[in-house]
């Protein structure tokens, strides 16, 4: 969390195993797992001479779910927000279009199963959240392409955690529910430029949702908030 935040920059090196594993009050076996995990990541790289030291940003497997997570467990730079969803903006519209044409009768029921779970649970619980990525992740096998399907736990991970970020200080801004029928119905009816449609909206308005949290904006000083008319 410490490294995504900007908190240890790129170049800086890390404590050694034995003091780091000393601060930490961890055994060395445990910090060595956690770097062996971190360098897998893309974070962190060992350098004969040098050490253990944070690699550039464009060298993180940014859709691995543990680093989306820890991007969200803060607040993401706008930048990195944007790129996110600008992936998704490539990735869903095309995933949806594909559906209406390739889906199976057993994968339309899984969409229309994670719609039903998300208008029981909302979006406010895990279990409308699990609904919520449910969906995405069906559409995307229901594209038929290997290589889309292949980008399904980053995508999952970039909705559950948009999500709950979404809603960490207040209820969320507005009911996505609806955005999520039109794309299915678009697909259920094999129409491929209106789930490509319905998609691109979807994913532009939870951009617009995610934006107004992590930057929002503030009232000016010295004016009073009108009460609402009853």
């Amino acid at each position: 969390m410490r490294i995504v935040a900007g908190r240890i920059v790129p170049g800086q090196v890390l404590d050694g195993e034995i003091e780091a594993s000393e601060r930490l009050k961890v055994s060395r076996t445990a910090y060595r797992e956690a770097v062996r995990i971190l360098a897998a990541k893309g974070l962190i790289e060992s350098r004969p001479r040098r050490g253990t030291c944070v690699t550039v940003p464009h060298r993180w497997h940014l859709l691995d779910p543990d680093v989306i997570s820890w991007i969200f467990s803060g607040t993401p730079d706008e930048p990195l927000l944007k790129g996110l969803f600008e992936l998704r903006t490539i990735v869903e519209p095309a995933a949806a279009a594909l559906a209406a044409e390739r889906r199976t009768a057993q994968q339309l029921q899984a969409l229309r199963d994670s719609l039903e779970r998300m208008t029981a649970h909302s979006l406010a619980v895990n279990a409308g959240q699990q609904a919520d990525c449910d969906f995405h992740q069906t559409l995307l096998e229901a594209s038929g392409n290997p290589f889309l399907v292949s980008l399904t736990s980053g995508v999952s991970a970039a909705v559950t955690w948009t999500t709950i970020f979404k809603q960490r200080k207040k209820p969320l801004p507005r009911d996505p529910l609806p955005d999520h029928e039109r794309v299915y119905h678009a697909v259920a009816a094999g129409d491929a430029a209106a789930a490509r449609e319905a998609m691109t909206e979807l994913v532009s308005l939870a951009l617009l949702d995610t934006t107004q949290v992590s930057s929002p904006r503030r009232r000016p000083r010295g004016r009073r908030r009108r009460a609402p008319h009853a």
